[in-house]
């Protein structure tokens, strides 16, 4: 039995047909190409979205922590403001607060040291003066002794 071809085929079919039971290669060309496109862009998105973390890893360790803490939940839930604060974070350096609490407590160390040091030269404390309790009236309108 010989295969005729339909009067309305062309003479010359495309070079991108192949004959049943051959290997496609344009098939396998578009499947790389579509792997390797989903892996960029993944790659990609993952480069993006880890940027105030690169950024806020310089920085101070809390604020580090805080920015990982809202790209995470960026990435999660997709809500993408919690990327936009996170990346606002990491640009932004925040004064260290902690050094100033440390010299703080180090000064009041310092004084309970010196204040227990003296010892016996402690300034003299005077007793506690008593209140006075203000004088009332009785309801009738009498007045008590002043």
């Amino acid at each position: 039995m010989v295969a005729q071809m339909n009067p309305a085929a062309v003479g010359h079919p495309p070079a991108y047909f192949v004959e049943p039971g051959s290997a496609d290669i344009v098939m396998w060309i578009i499947a790389a190409i579509v792997v390797v496109s989903i892996l960029g862009t993944g790659l990609l998105f993952l480069t993006l979205h880890t940027l105030p973390e690169r950024i806020a890893h310089k920085r101070q360790k809390l604020q580090f922590e805080i920015v990982a803490v809202l790209g995470l939940l960026a990435l999660l839930t997709h809500i993408h403001w919690f990327w936009i604060a996170g990346l606002i974070l990491a640009l932004v350096d925040l004064p260290d607060f902690t050094g100033l609490l440390r010299k703080m407590a180090g000064s009041l160390s310092d004084i309970a040291t010196n204040t227990a040091a003296l010892g016996e030269n402690k300034p003299e404390q005077r007793p506690p003066v008593p209140k006075r309790e203000p004088e009332r009236s009785s309801v009738e309108g009498n007045l008590t002794d002043a």
